[in-house]
C-alpha cells in the first residue's frame, strides 16, 4: 500500500499546481486517474497516449508546446529516463506496474511498498482526491480488481449498477450496468486522439453515470452514440475469433482505425478462462499484442521469448501487452508457444 503521508504528499503536489499537464494511458484506468485529478483541480491539460506503454523523449515536445508548472503521469508503466532528463519541470508519476528505477522524478507506485499490490491507479488517483468514486469504479473494475471497502461504498450509492451478490470483478465487467458504462467509456476512447480527446473533454463535464447509461443530457447521448458506433466494429471483430483445442487462443488482425485487443483479449479470458488469450494486430510495421491468463503467469514467458527480437513487452502476472516487429512475430510466437510448452 502506499502510505498515507505520501497519498497527502501526492494531493498537495496536486492542489498546488496551477498550471499542469497530465499523461495518461489510454484505457479505463489510466483515463479515470486523469478524470480524478483534472475534475479535482479543475486545472491543465490531458495527453492521451496510445502508441504503448513508454513515455519516452518525443513527449518532452508537448511539455515544451504547453508548458506546465507541474507534468503529471498516470497508469504508464514505463517513463525513460531521457524524458525525465529533458523535462525542467517537475513530474510526478502515479502508477501500478512492477516498480522501476528512475532519478528526479516523483515516483508514487504501491509495488514499491509491496510488489505484489497492484490495486489499479485509479484506486489510488481516489485515494487522493477523495471525490468521483463512480469515475474510480470505472477504472478499477476495467483493470479487472474489485478491492472491498470502494466496492461496498459504491454499491451504497448506485446498488443497481453493481449487485450485492457480484463479488468478481470478471462477473461486474461483463454481468452489469456498471460493467455496461464500463464498456461504453473504453469504446470512446477509440478513434483517434482527436476523436478521443473530444470524448474526453466530453467526460470531464458529466456529473453521475445515468448521464451515460440512460442518455439523461446532451453529453451522456454524445457518448453512446460513439459507442453504438464502435460496438458494430468490435462485435465484427469478435464472430471472426475461431476457438480450437489449442491451449492458446490466438487471433491476429490487421490495422483498423481502431485496437480492440485489450477489449477482446479480457472479453475472450472471460469466456474461455482455460485458455491462455493472444491477441495480435498488425500496424504498419509492427504486432501490438495483448495476452491474458488466469493461472500462467505471463511476465518471465514474454521476457524468455524476447531475447534476440525487436520489441518489448511486459505487465502483470495475468495480463500483458507487448509491441514487435512484424518481422519478428513469427519467431516471438514461435518462442511463446515453446517457452509455454516448457
Amino acid at each position: 500500500m502506499i502510505p498515507e503521508n505520501k497519498i497527502k504528499e501526492l494531493r498537495a503536489e496536486l492542489e498546488n499546481s496551477h498550471r499542469p499537464l497530465f499523461f495518461f494511458d489510454d484505457d479505463s484506468d489510466g483515463l479515470a486517474s486523469f478524470l480524478l485529478f483534472y475534475r479535482f483541480i479543475k486545472e491543465g491539460k490531458g495527453v492521451i497516449t496510445k502508441d504503448g506503454p513508454k513515455i519516452e523523449k518525443k513527449y518532452a515536445r508537448k511539455v515544451d508546446e504547453y508548458m506546465p508548472d507541474k507534468v503529471f503521469i498516470l497508469d504508464k508503466p514505463i517513463v525513460e529516463q531521457d524524458f525525465i532528463d529533458s523535462v525542467k519541470q517537475k513530474i510526478i508519476w502515479l502508477d501500478h506496474h512492477p516498480a522501476v528505477k528512475r532519478k528526479n522524478i516523483h515516483y508514487y507506485n504501491p509495488r514499491l511498498y509491496d510488489k505484489d499490490n497492484n490495486l489499479p491507479t485509479a484506486y489510488w488517483a481516489y485515494r487522493t482526491v477523495e471525490q468521483d468514486l463512480w469515475i474510480a469504479m470505472i477504472g478499477i473494475v476495467g483493470d479487472w480488481q474489485l478491492p472491498e471497502k470502494p466496492a461496498k461504498e459504491f454499491r451504497t450509492e448506485y446498488p443497481d449498477l453493481l449487485p450485492e451478490n457480484v463479488k468478481k470483478p470478471e462477473d461486474a465487467l461483463f454481468k452489469t450496468k456498471l460493467g455496461e458504462l464500463i464498456r461504453i467509456i473504453s469504446f470512446n476512447l477509440k478513434g483517434t486522439i482527436n476523436d478521443s480527446m473530444k470524448s474526453v473533454k466530453v467526460m470531464t463535464r458529466i456529473k453521475e453515470p445515468y448521464e451515460i447509461l440512460k442518455r439523461k443530457t446532451p453529453a451522456g447521448k454524445y457518448l453512446y452514440k460513439k459507442y453504438l458506433g464502435e460496438n458494430k466494429k468490435y462485435q465484427k471483430l469478435m464472430k471472426k475469433v475461431k476457438i480450437t483445442k489449442d491451449k492458446i487462443l490466438f487471433f491476429f488482425y490487421k490495422s483498423i482505425n481502431n485496437s480492440f485487443t485489450g477489449d477482446l483479449s479480457n472479453e475472450l479470458l472471460y469466456r474461455h478462462p482455460d485458455k491462455i488469450i493472444f491477441i495480435a494486430r498488425e500496424v504498419n510495421d509492427r504486432v501490438q499484442c495483448s495476452l491474458r491468463s488466469k493461472k500462467i503467469k505471463l511476465p518471465e514467458i514474454i521476457e524468455k521469448s524476447l531475447v534476440n527480437i525487436n520489441g518489448y513487452g511486459g505487465g502483470h502476472d495475468h495480463a500483458c501487452g507487448a509491441s514487435i516487429s512484424r518481422d519478428d512475430f513469427d519467431k516471438f510466437l514461435n518462442n511463446f508457444r515453446k517457452f509455454l510448452k516448457n
